[in-house]
């Protein structure tokens, strides 16, 4: 340890091995060095003793380390057994290990070498040899992780401006200077993203000024002390840097005190209303009940006109259902007997001018070939023939029954004849349309050459046709 004033050593720290790294406490009272031989040492640099020698880092790389600022705490890099990159919080009181261990950042070879923020409480780590500038913030003994600086471009060395030489009006927290590839130094700015329209004192708390704590005499003596502060809100205002006491703390606004409670008598409790006794009126009668009902069916009454008239009065007409084919030959026969029997009524009306001795003539049952049918002869007979049978029915006596026994018998034999007759022609409807549905079967299977047997077919189903339409008729 030299004095400047007299060029003289005035103390020696003697090591056992080469010294990577050295920091000195806020007030210069202590020192810690960090050697090739992996020891932490805490050295009372007055009495030039070691107060503690404890191993650091197991690595066979350098390891660094830096006091923290006015705490009792240090913080140190360096590599492990496996060449990871480490660090370490350490207490002064009791360096034997260091607090919860040590955290691995990655296994970069560079040395890290921190840098230590007493105003933001925040750890830098630059890598030699990488572009990288990690930052963390201590808190509650533990080093939080708070963001990474990228650059393509590896530092060989690295420095930090003092505080009282940035930009406050744009909220700038550190600037370093790195040398890159030792052909220039490239600043870098550290800006909290924040409007900086006012003085922020949260981020800018009084840092150590240019004049000395005592004079080196004073230190030999053993003397020790922090150095005075300046407030850096003179600063922001352009104004000569003011300074404060070292134990300086910017003022705070204090909350309003809360008004004292003020204490009232407790309110008489109010009674509930208790409820009055209910009477019970005696039940309705049955012919009250008899009228209260009537009047709730009157009120729900349908006093609406019915629409019953115009309903039907509609001028819609509805559409008959087709009727399927399987269903005609049942339909003829329906009509067919309508038919005779409004001839039977009409004949019984006309019963005092029937002759008694009218015979009636049964027609053939017999079954023709149906090719050799025409449509003449398929006429069925109608209502005026029936008629016309029944005029020519003979006359009975008009006394007694049986006259009238006599008509009965007549009228059985003409319903058993127009029976006969419905079924032979219901007979031949069948025939005919079984004819005409293998007709067209065949045609449309048949070959175009044979035009001339299309044409004859053709021509067989257009008659059979029309006599099928006038036997329905």
């Amino acid at each position: 340890m030299w004095d400047i004033e007299t060029g003289s050593t005035r103390l020696t720290l003697k090591h056992n091995d080469i010294v990577q790294s050295l920091s000195w406490s806020a007030n210069g009272a202590l020192m810690v060095t960090t050697s090739r031989d992996k020891k932490l040492r805490i050295w009372d640099v007055r009495q030039e003793t070691a107060v503690h020698v404890v191993p650091g880092h197991a690595g066979a790389k350098n390891s660094r380390a830096v006091w923290m600022g006015e705490h009792d705490r240090l913080a140190t890099t360096g590599f492990s057994k496996m060449s990871d990159r480490q660090i370490g919080l350490w207490d002064i009181r009791s360096p034997q290990e260091p607090i919860g261990g040590f955290d691995m950042l990655d296994s970069i070879s560079g040395v890290c070498m921190p840098f230590w923020d007493d105003s933001t409480q925040c750890l830098y780590l630059a890598g030699k040899g990488d572009g990288n500038i990690r930052y963390y913030e201590y808190e509650h003994d533990k080093f939080e992780y708070l963001s990474e600086y990228k650059s393509a471009d590896p530092q060989r060395g690295i420095a930090f401006l003092p505080k009282r030489g940035l930009n406050i009006h744009d909220n700038e927290v550190m600037r370093a200077f790195k040398s890159v590839n030792d052909n220039y130094i490239e600043p870098i700015s550290f800006i909290v993203p924040r409007r900086a329209e006012v003085f922020q004192g949260d981020i800018y708390p009084p840092v150590t000024g240019t004049k000395p704590a005592m004079s080196s005499a004073k230190w030999f003596d053993g003397g020790d002390a922090l150095p005075p502060k300046i407030d850096l809100e003179s600063v922001y205002a352009g104004e000569e840097p003011a300074e404060v006491a070292s134990d300086y703390k910017p003022r705070t606004l204090t909350p309003p005190k809360a008004p004292a409670e003020i204490k009232k008598e407790p309110e008489p409790v109010k009674q509930a209303p208790q409820p009055s006794p209910a009477f019970r009126s005696p039940p309705p009668s049955m012919k009250e009940q008899t009228g209260s009902i009537a009047a709730l069916a009157s009120r729900f009454a349908d006093n609406d006109p019915d629409d019953s008239v115009e309903d039907d009065t509609s001028s819609f007409e509805e559409i008959p259902k087709p009727v399927d084919r399987s269903e005609k030959q049942i339909h003829i026969a329906s009509t067919v007997d309508k038919t005779q029997s409004t001839g039977i009524q009409k004949g019984l009306e006309s019963s005092s001018n029937f002759p008694a001795s009218a015979a009636v003539e049964p027609t053939s049952t017999a079954r023709p070939d149906p090719q050799m049918i025409k449509p003449k002869n398929l006429d069925p007979p109608s209502a005026a023939t029936s008629s016309s049978n029944a005029m020519n029915l003979p006359p009975t006596p008009a006394a007694g029954t049986e006259p009238i026994q006599g008509y009965l018998q007549e009228i059985k034999a003409l319903l058993q004849q127009q029976t006969q007759t419905m079924a032979q022609q219901s007979a031949k409807i069948g025939q005919l349309t079984a004819e005409v549905d293998d007709l067209k079967t065949n045609l449309s299977s048949t070959n175009l050459s044979g035009r001339m047997g299309v044409a004859d077919k053709g021509e067989r189903i257009k008659r059979l046709e029309e006599e099928l339409a006038e036997l329905r008729s």
